[in-house]
């Protein structure tokens, strides 16, 4: 029976991601730094397998993928690198409290997570490393500046693992999801009331279970990046293709007031 482990796992897309993967017979693993939402989740389903976690601690990374991989025999299909935090306003609004806590979770946290899971990772053939960018990663955001820098880290250390942990047989991918109805969109930003709250965390799980079920061509031509959802797709491919002036204007719109 194929494994994954979530990290943040308890709410919105994680725990959507856990409801996918364990409707299709996989042996899920939910761990999250929320207790209280841990128990409500291992109330419901009681076949996952919960755990608590702080990504900001290598120590407790180590634990918890120990502890989920005792109930898999050692084996681990991917590890989905969820966690994350958004904390909305200027830069010079928000406090260094706010920053240190996105950094710490989006960035420390999901490199601490690829490196614990690398020998569980290169000990099963086949093997994947999915990690939750953004949106954001397209194009800098103001309002969110830390987290959408946080973002571009992902994206950069996901093609950098690509290309590294290739020949361990691990494949690395970044989900690309715009505003998804998850609390994370409760940050009162301009980019998410201009262009509106139009994905599903269960779209976002399906994406994810897409990427880990590639076709053909995909694995052929090494696909690492996967957008959700309709704008991301063109707003991604538009900055591929477009001059730099458009982008920066077509992003500068996106983020005034209405």
């Amino acid at each position: 029976m194929p494994s994954i482990f979530i990290s943040g796992g308890a709410a919105g897309i994680g725990l959507a991601t856990a409801k996918r993967f364990g409707a299709a017979g996989w042996t899920v693993g939910v761990y999250d730094v929320d207790a209280d939402a841990l128990k409500a989740v291992k109330k419901e389903h009681p076949e996952f397998i919960t755990g608590k976690l702080d990504v900001r601690k290598a120590a407790q990374w180590e634990k918890a993928l120990a502890d989920f991989t005792a109930h898999t025999g050692g084996q681990l299909d991917v590890l989905d690198n969820n966690a994350g935090i958004l904390v909305g306003g200027r830069l010079d609004a928000i406090s260094p409290e706010a920053v240190q806590a996105q950094i710490d979770i989006d960035v420390l946290g999901v490199t601490l997570g690829a490196q614990a899971a690398y020998p569980y990772l290169k000990a099963t053939p086949g093997s994947h490393l999915v990690n939750i960018a953004s949106a954001s990663a397209i194009y800098g955001q103001p309002d969110i500046a830390t987290y959408s820098a946080a973002k571009f880290y992902v994206v950069g250390l996901t093609e950098a693992l690509e290309l590294e942990w290739q020949k361990d047989d691990i494949r690395v991918v970044a989900i690309w999801p715009l505003w998804a109805k998850t609390a994370l969109a409760d940050a009162d930003t301009k980019s998410a009331q201009k262009l509106g709250i139009r994905i599903t965390p269960e779209q976002v799980a399906e994406r994810v279970w897409t990427s880990v079920h590639p076709k053909v061509a995909d694995k052929a031509i090494h696909r690492t990046h996967y957008s959700v959802g309709t704008q991301t797709t063109l707003l991604n491919n538009a900055s591929k293709i477009g001059p730099n002036f458009v982008v920066r204007l077509v992003n500068k719109v996106i983020a005034q007031k209405n």
